[in-house]
């Protein structure tokens, strides 16, 4: 049976990253999706484990033919996710996530309404700031950039289909895992494997 695809956003620094990171420790059936971007490859990072590491001229023929499940541009660069992957894995029943932004979670939506969207909330938007200053990795005009767009990204949160409050990361990460699995329970996903059984 085909996978669920999940999509989850929320500003950056709100701590996406680590909430994804205990996810895929407790499951060997779920995928997280790898972006694509055209932006830098920063020192810490390997192609192909943060991002795909692409050029704008790849990035924008992937775009016309097809190939993005979402993308957007932000400060210059492009952002986004291929679709192959998502797709192959989806079908060889694998769960996948997708760490993308508003806009993209839109797009996404277009293309598989069946998606589910979480939306990662700061308890206050306060510590979004602390941490993206901590990371020390962007300039003070970069890091104004990302908050001004983590704010406008919060507004948007009521379009999603459930909120989480990271204020406690244990607390954070239950919540999703319980979404993922009530959403797996609901009575037309299981109708789908009893129609299989032909005993009944």
């Amino acid at each position: 049976m085909p996978g669920k695809l999940f999509i989850i956003s929320g500003p950056s620094g709100v701590g996406k990253g680590t909430i994804i990171e205990n996810l895929l420790q407790g499951s060997d059936r779920l995928y997280f999706s790898i972006s694509a971007t055209t932006r830098g490859k920063r020192d810490y990072e390997t192609d192909g484990k943060e991002y795909y590491f692409v050029s704008k001229a790849d990035f924008q023929d992937r775009i016309k033919s097809g190939r993005m499940l979402e993308w957007a541009e932000y400060q210059g660069e492009y952002y986004g996710t291929p679709a192959g992957p998502v797709e192959e894995k989806l079908e060889a029943g694998f769960d996948v996530i997708l760490d993308i932004e508003t806009r993209g979670m839109a797009q996404v939506r277009e293309k598989r309404p069946d998606a589910v969207a979480m939306f990662i909330y700061p308890p206050a938007f306060s510590m979004v700031e602390q941490r993206l200053t901590g990371r020390g990795t962007e300039t003070a005009e970069k890091i104004k950039g990302r908050l001004e767009k983590g704010r406008s990204e919060c507004r948007k949160a009521g379009d999603y289909d459930y909120i989480i409050i990271n204020d406690n990361l244990d607390t954070a990460v239950a919540e999703v895992k319980a979404v993922m699995t009530a959403e797996k329970c609901r009575t037309a996903q299981r109708l789908h494997i009893l129609k299989e059984d032909k005993s009944l």
